[in-house]
């Protein structure tokens, strides 16, 4: 499932090898990646939600102090996509699924070198799945994700311009429900290590130009196996890894009337995602290369941050038959302290 993305082919299809050209584009995007992962990471589910969270730079830390917030990014995955280009609805047989995800975090520096992250993500999801010969059936699950801890060092220079990021996602989500794949569960049943950095650099000297760097890699350590219901087995799922890139560049308008700043920003995010392993996973169907433009605006108010952005898909490929969404829609409110 890409991150604007499902998929369940209704006939099985071959994988094919990799040509050079494929090869070279997603050793592209991981260089992007490179260049800085999120500082404050992605949730890492199989539709790829990581995306989310590249991209935050009006998140950066520029001073000892915290801000909590309050996050929602949603999701309308209703197209069938096989490889480069839209494919028709009946060569998959999962028909829509969206998605409401909502986050609460709290991001804190101790001193110029350390800080600490915590995220508690709340997932509310509907599935619309044809279970065979046109039996159309529509669910929901809705429940606490995977908790996410996170430790930052900033202490490369005086500006805390540049940054590393470490930590680790819990296997708190349920991932359990008879009436979800695998790959479409809230949680993923894994525990995963997250490995990234920032950079923010500035282009003229008022400061009112600038262009960030950020990324994210995570990757699944350890496994818990589920039972499948119609065969009874206990099957293991281990989800691809998953690295989360973002190249953007902010103007920053200072004081405009009642707020304190008010900024631009237009950002480009790029992700790449290895096929679920397993035998809970749909290996020819999982996996994806995509790319998206999303411009966003902050707005401050004294010690309230208002943010939005809408992420529009520009390039993405994607293994077998796969559900994509048109937009990625984002809206943050926080309150530094």
């Amino acid at each position: 499932m890409f991150d604007i993305l499902r998929r369940r082919t209704a006939a099985p299809r071959l994988s094919l090898v990799a040509s050079p050209f494929r090869a070279a584009r997603r050793a592209l995007l991981a260089a992007l990646a490179v260049l800085g992962l999120a500082p404050f990471a992605s949730w890492g589910c199989a539709c790829g939600c990581g995306v989310f969270d590249v991209g935050t730079s009006q998140m950066f830390p520029s001073g000892a102090g915290g801000i909590a917030y309050l996050e929602y990014d949603g999701l309308n995955q209703n197209t069938n996509w096989h490889g480069g280009s839209r494919a028709p609805n009946d060569d998959n047989s999962d028909k829509r699924i969206g998605t409401q995800f909502y986050t609460a975090g709290v991001n804190y520096m101790f001193n110029h070198d350390w800080g600490v992250m915590v995220h508690v993500p709340y997932w509310n999801r509907y599935f619309k799945t044809d279970l065979g010969g046109g039996d159309i059936q529509e669910f929901h699950s809705a429940s606490m994700g995977d908790l996410r801890l996170e430790a930052m060092y900033t202490g490369f220079s005086p500006d805390m311009s540049t940054g590393v990021i470490f930590g680790v996602k819990l296997p708190t989500g349920d991932y359990t429900n008879p009436n979800f794949d695998r790959d479409t569960e809230i949680g993923t049943g894994s525990t995963d290590i997250l490995l990234g950095a920032y950079h923010l650099g500035f282009i003229d000297s008022d400061g009112q130009w600038n262009w960030f760097a950020q990324g994210m890699y995570q990757r699944a350590v350890a496994t818990r196996v589920a039972t499948d219901p119609s065969s009874g087995l206990a099957l293991d799922y281990r989800p691809g890894d998953e690295v989360d890139a973002a190249l953007g560049i902010t103007y920053n308008f200072g004081q405009v009337g009642v707020f304190s700043k008010l900024a631009l920003i237009g950002q480009a995010k790029g992700s790449v995602r290895a096929r679920d392993t397993g035998g809970g996973a749909f290996n020819t169907d999982t996996g994806y290369e995509r790319v998206v433009l999303a411009p966003g605006i902050e707005a401050d108010v004294g010690a309230f941050r208002f943010y939005g952005e809408v992420g529009v898909p520009v390039y993405q490929r994607v293994n077998g038959n796969q559900l994509v969404s048109p937009q990625l829609i984002k809206v943050l409110v926080g309150y530094s302290f």
